[in-house]
């Protein structure tokens, strides 16, 4: 099976399994959604959605958290892990949010990316999630599929970026980046498959034999 013939049939059958993939973090508005998946980096969605009611009780706009201590962030988030450094970065993003820009988030990403905690992958995930804009933000989960589905070299997440958006079209981004995210943690887990159990990498190489060891 030809590269192209993979993306058509992963393409295919995603929307089979995942036809409207919900936005797995809880939010209300973007700046809830920025500071949500600020959170989840090295921590699950789970987490992040039990920790963040509390924390938009007390702040849900920038207005309201850049009065908040940093102590006070801290305590709330603490169970997502990176507590101290993201707890900073709130505070920090929240001032500068309401200081550069009255309050609202940019759209552009390199103006996300320069804000404390906020990195392309993150920026990524706002511009797709919170705005509709055309976006592929890789995780693990989609480093790792990628890789086995053999439409990257996986040499880095910002290689494999790179390799799907050549791939896949522009108008099918936003969405497919979540449906591989839920294939991978129902189907195509880390230990789970290693490239030769789930069905998707089952169909694209259906004569491997060895593990797909994946690049970091």
């Amino acid at each position: 099976m030809l590269k192209s013939e993979r993306a058509n049939y992963i393409l295919y059958r995603l929307d089979e399994l995942y036809p409207n993939p919900p936005i797995p973090l809880n939010s209300k508005n973007h700046f809830q959604l920025l500071v949500a998946v600020l959170l989840s980096a090295q921590c699950t969605d789970e987490r992040v959605n039990k920790v963040t009611p509390e924390l938009f009780k007390l702040a849900g706009d920038p207005f309201k958290m850049q009065n908040v201590p940093v102590q006070e962030i801290y305590s709330i988030i603490r169970p997502c892990g990176l507590a101290p450094k993201k707890s900073k970065a709130i505070s920090e993003l929240s001032a500068i949010l309401v200081e550069k820009y009255n309050g609202e988030i940019p759209k552009e990403i390199d103006l996300l990316e320069e804000l404390p905690g906020v990195g392309h992958k993150t920026a990524s995930v706002l511009l797709s999630q919170g705005f509709g804009i055309p976006a592929f933000p890789v995780d693990t989960h989609i480093h790792r599929l990628a890789q086995r589905w053999g439409l990257t070299c996986g040499k880095s997440v910002f290689k494999t970026e790179e390799d799907l958006k050549k791939i896949f079209p522009k108008d099918s981004w936003n969405k497919l980046h979540l449906q591989i995210i839920f294939y991978g943690r129902e189907f195509c887990t880390a230990r789970g498959c290693k490239g030769t159990t789930c069905e998707i990498c089952r169909t694209c190489f259906p004569k491997r034999k060895k593990p797909i060891i994946t690049k970091k």
